[in-house]
């Protein structure tokens, strides 16, 4: 393959790791039971690193090269069209996350008041009216927030002050956890501290006072993006897709040794975004980048590729999808027998459990639920329909 070659097709690889990680996304977060579920396919406790702990920071990895690519065509150059588009798609990805807070929050509700004896009304209108009690921060929320704070830092700094920067931000963040209780697994944690102060225990997730998206641990998750950029800026900057390949390699390599090996000191920990987590997790999407590239582009290795392209065309609109579909699925009820039960315990309790067994029924339903998103994503991109932002 010739260089001009690798060069306009260069981005198949990156779009089937996005589609690969919102795949996984997709399946972490909907087993048929929460009680049985793998543990390759459940986050650490606290301390500790599984697999399923690497997909949200490898799509924040990708947004970091995505916003190299989106920002191009500005230049990197700070001005009124690059500034509005940046607060735009921070302010709209935001309230995305927020509102599908809100409406995980309603269904609950809804469901909850059904045993009291109210009016339709006041049923509904309390269901509606839950911003006393919503989760303000989530997993959109961290991506809108990450990406707004870094896509104006690489508009506005310098991009070989970039590094200098992503080092200052993790050793201020380093120092910030080590001398404020920050791997106690408690509300003695100084990133619980700040979230009840600033946001209030009834916004946040419940995690022995953790927030898992919380205030401070945003300063990490900008490095994590920055990191991102700069193997962006390195993936589009050569030409040669051999020396992509062995850059991509080589820098991965190095991150992840560095997360490791720090990590007797730092320990890696998903819930609070510690240094250690961010080296490990972008060295391994990194790594994993280069092995992809080489696979699709060198080796020319694409038909099982098809799958994820529908995933990576459309990552926000499909996962989004995932979660609307996630809460009809699981809040609704219909009659059934004597009482009422949703569309996930039925398919769960009742096709799947009895003939697989607790943990075998959890994954095929979380499963199947995949296939059902990529049924929907299929259909646009067969369409050529993108939804960007």
């Amino acid at each position: 393959m010739n260089n001009t070659q690798a060069n306009n097709q260069r981005l198949l690889s990156l779009d089937i790791l996005r589609g690969i990680t919102i795949a996984g996304m997709i399946l972490v977060n909907n087993p048929g039971s929460w009680g049985s579920v793998y543990a390759p396919l459940a986050h650490a406790r606290w301390n500790g690193l599984t697999p399923t702990d690497l997909v949200f920071p490898f799509f924040l990895f990708i947004m970091g090269i995505s916003t190299y690519i989106s920002l191009q065509k500005y230049d990197f150059q700070w001005s009124g069209a690059a500034a509005w588009k940046i607060v735009k798609r921070t302010l709209v990805i935001f309230a995305i996350g927020l509102g599908l807070a809100w409406l995980s929050l309603f269904f609950r509700t809804w469901n909850s008041l059904g045993r009291e004896d109210i009016s339709f009304l006041s049923r509904l209108g309390q269901s509606c009216w839950t911003l006393d009690n919503i989760r303000v921060l989530g997993v959109l929320q961290r991506l809108a927030l990450s990406y707004g704070a870094a896509a104006l830092i690489v508009i506005a700094v310098r991009h070989k002050r970039i590094p200098s920067l992503i080092a200052a931000l993790l050793l201020l963040y380093c120092c910030i956890m080590l001398f404020g209780n920050g791997f106690e697994y408690n509300e003695s944690n100084i990133l619980s501290v700040v979230d009840r102060y600033i946001l209030g225990p009834n916004h946040m997730l419940r995690d022995n006072g953790i927030e898992p998206e919380g205030i401070l641990s945003t300063i990490p998750s900008i490095a994590h993006l920055l990191i991102g950029f700069c193997c962006g800026e390195l993936l589009m900057g050569t030409k040669d897709i051999n020396e992509k390949i062995q850059r991509l390699f080589l820098i991965g390599t190095a991150l992840t040794f560095s997360g490791f090996l720090f990590g007797y000191g730092c320990p890696i920990n998903k819930k609070v975004w510690s240094p250690t987590f961010v080296l490990a997790t972008c060295g391994l999407a990194c790594s994993t980048l280069a092995l992809l590239t080489w696979v699709i582009e060198v080796k020319g290795k694409r038909r099982w590729c098809k799958f994820f392209e529908s995933f990576g065309a459309n990552p926000l609109l499909l996962y989004v999808a995932a979660a609307i579909f996630s809460f009809f699925m699981s809040e609704i009820r219909f009659s059934y027998g004597d009482g009422a039960m949703s569309a996930q315990r039925f398919v769960y309790g009742k096709l799947l459990l009895p003939l697989l067994g607790n943990y075998p029924a959890s994954l095929v339903y979380a499963l199947l639920f995949v296939l059902l998103i990529w049924a929907v994503g299929y259909i646009f991109y067969r369409k050529r329909i993108y939804i960007k932002i």
